[in-house]
């Protein structure tokens, strides 16, 4: 039977963790790194790109 371990990269500190239910943190390495990464969020060092949406005066298809 092949039986094949997943491993990641912990995205805050970089340290290999197994994907399976004795990591219960993944995809990070432990409570500490996952905290980290939330505050990046929460301050917003983190961001999703996306386009400014259109302001009333910049969309020529709804006329006054």
């Amino acid at each position: 039977m092949n039986t094949r371990v997943l491993e990641v990269n912990c995205p805050t500190c970089m340290k290999k963790v197994v994907w399976s239910e004795a990591s219960p943190w993944r995809p990070f390495c432990s409570q500490r790194c996952k905290l980290i990464d939330f505050g990046d969020w929460a301050s917003e060092r983190n961001t999703i790109p996306a386009e400014a949406p259109l302001l009333d005066d910049e969309d020529d298809d709804n006329p006054r």
